[in-house]
């Protein structure tokens, strides 16, 4: 699966967006692996099981199974076996592989799993794995990318690869229009005013069916005016004057006409066709949107963070990561493994695999990805500036995330009704807060 948006959620959002397949079908999926976490019979080291998501093209897979295959343990540690785990369904997949003890001993998966597991005790946090590479792999991590993973008990995961947001403009559209590109949300209302003198929209989003960017855009511009959906308690505060400012902002947008007016109903799909039918000269998308959009793909180029009216700066983005289970024929095992795949990852980007951002400064640096003009803006100018969808509150993740906010029907309900226009912002931030307080979990 390519970094797009509208399929995004699915590496995020764990247990919250389950669906309805049965777990004794997905059991026998997995039930040719024995219990701990590996595959091995009795005698000897037994071996573990990695399980990935498909995360890029085929040819992520073809590199990931080499790297995991050319890994030699130390005497008396488990050898790894792969296996990769298909988006759909994954979320059963894993529930039910952890419910009867058949789990990967580690596994990437959803943004929100491991957050997940570890309030029901099934993770084994990484602190100690950190300890250990204090002063090597730990300093590599991007600025601030560690603290997303930690909890008040630990560190739940281990950055794998960003899903971000953020601006993209059509420069050849934006010549043509004589607009600039903007650094300021005043400056984006002239650009948008230009644009639509063209005939062309600036403020390109969707929020249809299953297409979840609209209200990771609408959250961005709330965390970009110094708001967002959680307070430092981790509960949900959304009436503030910060987010009321910045919705108030989306909806100048909406009522000027820089918004397609079919913008609440469009799918992922929808929204890729306006890029491509060059409808969409300025928009918001995930960091593989020139993948999706054919043609004008070497047109496309992203934009600057945008400083609010009160002079912040913030948007949205997703940590996906990678997870260690307390069930594991040795913690041991899977720490050194991982050490192994951390230290040798960096062919997933430089062979150019699909798999998105990097989360070590040493793969972000190299020439296929700092060459990349658009990945070099996301990574000097917006990683810096990136929250989690825990802001305000806090800078990392939690499992009630997934329950409320991420891929759930309340938040494209507030997208959609921001979309159409017809609402006042105080009365949808209120009802919003209204529908994700039952859904919060002790």
């Amino acid at each position: 699966m390519a970094q797009q948006s509208g399929g995004a959620f699915t590496r995020r959002t764990f247990i919250g967006v389950a669906g309805g397949v049965a777990a004794s079908t997905l059991l026998a999926a997995c039930s040719r692996a024995g219990g701990n976490g590996g595959s091995g019979g009795g005698g000897g080291a037994k071996s573990a099981k990695f399980w990935n998501m498909p995360w890029g093209s085929d040819a992520f897979l073809a590199e990931d199974k080499r790297i995991v295959a050319a890994y030699k343990p130390d005497s008396g540690l488990p050898s790894f076996t792969y296996q990769q785990i298909q988006w759909a369904n994954f979320t059963q997949t894993f529930q039910s592989a952890v419910a009867s003890n058949t789990n990967p001993a580690v596994s990437s998966g959803g943004g929100t799993q491991a957050f997940q597991f570890a309030a029901q005790g099934k993770i084994a946090y990484a602190d100690d794995l950190f300890d250990s590479w204090e002063g090597d792999l730990k300093d590599d991590f991007l600025d601030g990318l560690l603290d997303t993973m930690k909890t008040d008990d630990g560190y739940a995961a281990i950055p794998y690869n960003l899903d971000v947001r953020c601006s993209w403009y059509n420069k050849t559209l934006m010549e043509e229009a004589g607009a600039t590109p903007p650094t300021t949300w005043d400056e984006y209302l002239e650009t948008c005013a230009k644009l639509k003198a063209k005939g062309y929209y600036g403020f390109g989003l969707g929020s249809g069916a299953g297409s979840f960017t609209g209200s990771h855009i609408l959250t961005g511009f709330m965390i970009n005016n110094g708001g967002g959906i959680f307070n430092d308690k981790l509960e949900p505060d959304l009436v503030t004057p910060e987010n009321e400012e910045a919705i108030d902002f989306i909806l100048e947008l909406v009522h000027k006409g820089y918004s397609d007016p079919n913008s609440a109903t469009y799918t992922s799909a929808n929204v890729q066709s306006q890029w491509k039918a060059k409808k969409f000269a300025f928009g918001w998308d995930g960091a593989g949107l020139p993948a999706n959009v054919g043609p004008v793909a070497p047109d496309l180029v992203v934009g600057e963070p945008l400083k609010s009216r009160s002079g912040k700066q913030g948007f949205l983005y997703f940590p996906n990561n990678i997870m260690m289970y307390k069930n594991t024929p040795s913690q041991k095992g899977s720490e050194a493994f991982l050490t192994y795949y951390y230290k040798n990852m960096k062919t997933l980007w430089t062979k150019k695999t699909g798999i998105g951002l990097p989360p070590l400064k040493s793969i972000a640096n190299t020439p296929e990805v700092s060459g990349d003009s658009n990945n070099k803006t996301i990574l000097d100018k917006w990683n810096p500036i990136y929250h989690t969808w825990g802001a305000p509150g806090t800078s990392g993740l939690f499992a009630n995330v997934a329950y409320t906010v991420d891929g759930t029907q309340p938040m494209i309900t507030f997208t959609q009704s921001i979309l159409g226009g017809k609402v006042k912002a105080a009365d949808a931030l209120k009802t919003l807060q209204n529908q994700i307080e039952p859904l919060m979990k002790k």
